[in-house]
């Protein structure tokens, strides 16, 4: 758990000093975007190869191995000088394949570890710890341009964070994890029981091919329309990320709030304040997703994707009400914004949940894999260069002003809020074939 929110503070913490970034590589806002777009590329084309080696060798090899990669290509990254972008284009995309060593296989790893009682608490615990990790990441990357002065520092400090979660995993996790046999059933965040692979008195299940472990997840309805809904969450959630402080930093130039960023270190108090928002509202989120599933599940089996479909509804009405307020009230649009990214947090645990009792044990890392992929490729890889290229394209109608580089960030940052609605449908589909999906995978 500690690994996990020193791996994603190191991940998300260039997104605190975006604004420092993108002065001193002297950046439109397309190319700025290009940098995340490039990260969640490598990241999403790299979990399925994890997936795979997951299912089938020494996990916690593998994730070590992943964290010392992307700690040392991290801490190369902050002596990039202003001539190389496209070297530190690359060293985002290094990140990205480190990256996705942990996200496909400390999930399971979790899951081998904990029997019944406990698995359910550290996996709630695992997927707060997610969005506490990128806000960490915001205020300690902002915290260190603002207290040295240089940008660079936030790229120093947060591979020593990497070395520390290396030194836990190789303390704290056994070198050889027995996996589940059938007094270590596979249990769903919200407690509820699922198939094992093994059961006394049946034979065991024959290995199966990848290929043949894809074409099953793709006939899987649940998985694949949980999938899409969680691909309008990572849209969405990707473009907040990136672009949220830059839109709120336009907005107070327009109100005349701040002045330009001309000085050598930019203001970083919107980027503390919206890492602060994302370590709130993540846990919030997490706490009370996972909570409301455990109870209304009792009440009604579709309970889980109708939360996700309520809450994505929800989280773009107060992401489009943010937007429209932020010219006028910053307060105003910090709240919402802050509402936004609760209702988004309350469906990450339950939409993996969904996923661990869906998918058969034994295909479970390569659907995390399948479902990283996927969710990625149509979601966060290409919104934030989206949203910058087409800021770019609404600022090349006029001439450059303040109030023009607003506006064409808002216009464009719009699209997050339809994105998100049409997640919420994915999720109402989801709670159509939920019931018989679930029997399937409890099958022997």
């Amino acid at each position: 758990m500690d690994t996990t929110e020193e791996n994603v503070t190191c991940d998300m913490s260039y997104l605190g000093i975006l604004l420092d970034i993108q002065k001193y590589f002297g950046l439109s806002d397309g190319k700025t975007g290009l940098l995340q777009t490039v990260f969640t590329l490598c990241y999403m084309l790299a979990a399925p190869i994890f997936g795979y080696l997951g299912d089938r060798y020494n996990r916690k090899i593998i994730l070590g191995a992943g964290i010392l990669f992307w700690s040392g290509v991290t801490l190369g990254s902050s002596f990039i000088t202003e001539s190389y972008y496209r070297i530190f284009v690359l060293s985002r995309g290094l990140v990205g394949i480190g990256t996705a060593s942990y996200s496909t296989i400390a999930p399971t790893i979790i899951a081998d570890l904990f029997e019944e009682g406990k698995r359910t608490t550290v996996l709630s615990i695992f997927y707060i710890f997610i969005p506490v990790g990128s806000g960490c990441g915001y205020m300690l990357a902002a915290g260190m341009a603002k207290s040295t002065g240089d940008w660079h520092w936030a790229f120093r400090v947060t591979p020593c964070m990497g070395g520390l979660a290396l030194v836990l995993l190789i303390l704290l996790v056994p070198p050889r994890i027995q996996r589940r046999t059938a007094r270590h059933r596979a249990l769903s965040i919200s407690g509820t029981r699922r198939g094992a692979d093994e059961t006394p008195g049946v034979p065991r299940t024959a290995k199966t091919t990848w290929c043949q472990d894809v074409g099953s997840l793709a006939k899987n309805c649940s998985f694949v329309w949980s999938s899409l809904g969680l691909t309008a969450m990572a849209f969405v959630t990707g473009a907040l990320g990136m672009w949220v402080p830059l839109f709120l930093y336009r907005a107070q130039l327009v109100q005349g709030i701040v002045p330009p960023c001309l000085q050598e270190s930019c203001n970083s108090s919107n980027s503390l304040i919206f890492g602060g928002i994302t370590v709130g509202t993540g846990i919030v989120g997490v706490i009370a997703g996972a909570e409301a599933a455990r109870r209304l599940r009792k009440m009604y089996k579709k309970a889980d994707p109708l939360i996700c479909a309520t809450s994505m509804f929800t989280s773009s009405l107060c992401l489009y009400t943010a937007l429209m307020l932020a010219q006028t009230s910053i307060l105003s649009t910090f709240i919402f914004i802050a509402f936004g990214e609760l209702f988004l947090s309350v469906n990450w645990a339950v939409v993996t949940d969904i996923l661990l009792y869906v998918v058969t044990p034994r295909r479970q890392s390569t659907a995390i894999a399948l479902q990283i992929l996927l969710s990625h490729l149509l979601g966060d890889a290409g919104s934030p260069y989206l949203i910058g290229a087409i800021s770019n394209a609404l600022q090349a109608r006029g001439a450059p002003s303040f109030q023009s580089s607003f506006r064409s960030i808002q216009s464009s940052f719009a699209i997050c809020a339809f994105v998100g609605a049409f997640g919420g449908a994915f999720f109402l589909l989801t709670s159509l074939y939920i019931e018989g999906d679930r029997r399937e995978a409890e099958r022997p």
